[in-house]
């Protein structure tokens, strides 16, 4: 089973192969850090979360960086409007993200660089660029000369003439900026200081980096010339990444990665979820609302990764059905295990069961499509525990039910949904089993001494706390509803 992917770079499925063998070196481009992370944001996180978690389950040693823009327009903005500093929101937001982040039960990345932690390594990459004859100062700003780099489009499919034709209407001829550049296209590299913004000393005047070298830096500063997986959103290809490659390959002269994977967006009513469109909830406002997180996990993994996923109530309703039957399942072996005679934490996986949801995952991460084998795992489970409550016994035998629970248990954990066991199974409204057990006993007793009175009036209580008890010859079953 070879793992495929589709390479936004060649666009066309590949098989996956390292730069070095078993390992991966994998960054993502994160969030710019001026307000709190929406749902677009989340699905990106999600994914690719997800898909290192997947190629650590079939064995990789996966290095992954996601960096934080710290330095932007929009972050000095903010500063301005608050009568705060760049640090101080940057600082603020950065920390909202890691609370919002776990969350949704999102692992943290190895290592999270900042911009502005990485000036000296940005400053060397400008000054390589510029002894290739791949920069050229201007007034205290720094641009990067688009035309010299043949290769330029080769990522986005964007050519220079058709974008020429297509800009000459936009191009305001009067812009300082503009005027600067020795040709439209070219983008800057180092952004001359200006007054009340904070700025760093260099050799092209005080000043702070451009958005696109940012990156370039911290890969290669983290994760050397040449990474396995560069990750983001569709919305970065062109000009972040188009950019990135410009100037990570000229000062390499290797290919900044082998593989570019980008995510699709979130729409809602087919538009993208933005700020600048005003259409977008943040995380921490859906979870708020009372959404289950995993729910929101599973809202994202119900599309495949590249295409846009639309956003609606009815959308959120779904995955939280279908997290209500995952999670049956996964509380299987805590409700059930004890009164089947499992050890926990024993059971061994059925490995066909195992290579259909990898053979299907395979497939440039299909996770919907490994969705549908923890579905048909969750649905036998819980019919397994309505026949068990039901009639005392399973059809299924004990040992083969573990099986099935321990791989359920296994693949949902590689998509990152996990179920709260400490609170959902050993107390209900603050009664443990053994509690349970002891209110059981009582009603037995009155029902032996005939004060019937007061059995279903224990049976009454244990209903209303989420109790069902069935009675029958074999004696008392309880489950909670």
């Amino acid at each position: 089973m070879t793992l495929t992917l589709y390479n936004t770079l060649t666009r066309r499925q590949e098989p996956f192969e390292t730069v070095e063998s078993g390992k991966v070196k994998m960054y993502y481009c994160g969030v710019t850090v001026y307000d709190y992370c929406h749902l677009g944001h989340a699905r990106a996180c999600i994914v690719w979360d997800v898909i290192r978690r997947y190629l650590q389950f079939i064995g990789y040693e996966v290095r992954y960086i996601q960096n934080f823009t710290d330095i932007d327009d929009k972050i000095l903005n903010r500063a301005c409007v608050e009568h705060s500093s760049m640090e101080a929101v940057a600082d603020r937001f950065i920390k909202a993200y890691f609370e919002d982040m776990a969350r949704l039960g999102i692992k943290e990345a190895d290592e999270y660089p900042r911009a502005t932690h990485t000036i000296n390594g940005i400053q060397r990459l400008i000054h390589e660029l510029e002894n290739k004859g791949f920069a050229y100062p201007a007034d205290g700003d720094v641009y990067y000369p688009v035309r010299q780099f043949a290769e330029y489009g080769k990522l986005s499919g964007r050519k220079l003439e058709d974008m020429q034709a297509g800009k000459s209407d936009r191009v305001n001829v009067d812009d300082p900026e503009y005027q600067k550049k020795k040709d439209p296209f070219d983008f800057v590299l180092w952004k001359a200081a200006k007054p009340g913004e904070p700025a760093w000393e260099s050799p092209w005047g005080a000043g702070r980096p451009g958005w696109h070298i940012e990156c370039s830096a911290m890969v290669r500063d983290r994760l050397g010339d040449t990474i396995d997986i560069h990750a983001g959103g569709t919305d970065l290809i062109f000009p972040h990444h188009e950019n990135e490659i410009a100037q990570s390959e000229v000062v390499t002269g290797k290919p900044l990665a082998r593989y570019w994977l980008h995510n699709g967006m979130v729409t809602v009513d087919g538009e993208k979820m933005s700020k600048s469109l005003g259409n977008f909830i943040t995380i921490r406002e859906l979870l708020d609302r009372g959404v289950d997180p995993m729910a929101v996990r599973l809202f994202v993994l119900t599309a495949q990764y590249r295409t846009p996923i639309d956003f609606s109530d009815e959308a959120i309703a779904a995955a939280t059905n279908g997290w209500h039957t995952i999670k049956e399942g996964l509380l299987f072996g805590y409700q059930y295990g004890k009164k089947l005679g499992w050890e926990l934490g024993t059971g061994s996986l059925l490995p066909e069961t195992v290579e259909r949801f990898q053979e299907t995952v395979n497939n440039d991460f299909n996770f919907p499509g490994g969705l549908t084998v923890l579905f048909e795992l969750a649905k036998e489970l819980r019919r397994q525990g309505n026949v068990l409550v039901h009639e005392g016994k399973t059809e299924t035998s004990p040992d083969e039910l573990q099986r099935q629970w321990q791989t359920l248990v296994t693949l949902a954990g590689v998509l990152g949904l996990e179920a709260e066991i400490e609170t959902e199974t050993h107390t209900s409204n603050g009664l443990s089993d053994a509690e349970i057990e002891a209110r059981i006993q009582q009603r037995q007793q009155a029902r032996i001494a005939k004060n019937f009175a007061e059995s279903d009036r224990i049976r009454d209580e244990l209903q209303a706390e989420g109790i069902t008890l069935i009675d029958s010859r074999d004696g008392t079953r309880w489950h909670r509803n």
